[in-house]
């Protein structure tokens, strides 16, 4: 996988991140932990500190992002506390889930993507998600003016409200929005949804599944 130029710039955040022990949750994740269970799905998971929180409330953690400094670094987390965490390195424009979950997340990933990727990728997301599951999605929306990071020909920001209309039928467990001062006097506005999927799950959860029994 070539790496884009905010991937790189990730790369270098996260090594800087590690190198300080910066590991906390950010708001969002704090956010998103307490609707996890079961078998979760973390795209584009970062450094993984929500995978590793998550883990050690007992679910299982198929973790997925295209930073390899980041997926190095949950890697060597999972394996020294024995956690249950599946940490892969993947272009997530293009990745093809694999398998259903009972939560799933995407905290702050979507706005890399053109937009038709990041609709397609976000209905990949919901139709993975078991029914009963909690869908947790982070994005920054209209009206954002710190694009720094953001490729100018490849980035999406959502249309405020746009989220939740893409959510409809769904059960809106929380619909936040949110501001953040940023660099160079601009503003970062987000909007965060969690939403329960139609239906009732076919079985409870098995946080003690080995990463086999996960397919």
């Amino acid at each position: 996988m070539v790496p884009t130029t905010s991937v790189r710039r990730f790369d270098e955040q996260f090594a800087r991140q590690v190198r300080e022990g910066d590991l906390r949750l950010n708001p969002f994740e704090a956010a998103a932990l307490p609707y996890l269970s079961g078998r979760v799905l973390d795209y584009g998971c970062g450094l993984g500190n929500l995978a590793v929180a998550a883990a050690r409330r007992g679910c299982t953690v198929v973790a997925l992002d295209a930073s390899a400094e980041a997926v190095g670094h949950l890697r060597r987390v999972a394996a020294e506390l024995a956690l249950p965490i599946e940490a892969e390195q993947a272009d997530l424009r293009t990745y093809a889930i694999r398998g259903e979950f009972d939560s799933v997340v995407a905290i702050g990933l979507l706005m890399f993507f053109d937009r038709p990727t990041a609709v397609a990728q976000l209905e990949q997301l919901q139709s993975h998600l078991r029914p009963g599951g909690h869908a947790v999605v982070n994005v920054l929306v209209e009206g954002t003016t710190w694009l720094e990071m953001l490729d100018p020909s490849a980035h999406c920001l959502f249309g405020r409200g746009e989220l939740a209309r893409r959510f409809h039928g769904w059960t809106i467990v929380l619909n936040e929005a949110s501001e953040y001062p940023a660099s160079g006097d601009t503003i970062k506005s987000f909007e965060t949804i969690v939403a329960r999927k139609p239906g009732r799950r076919e079985r409870p959860p098995a946080p003690d599944a080995g990463p086999q029994d996960r397919a």
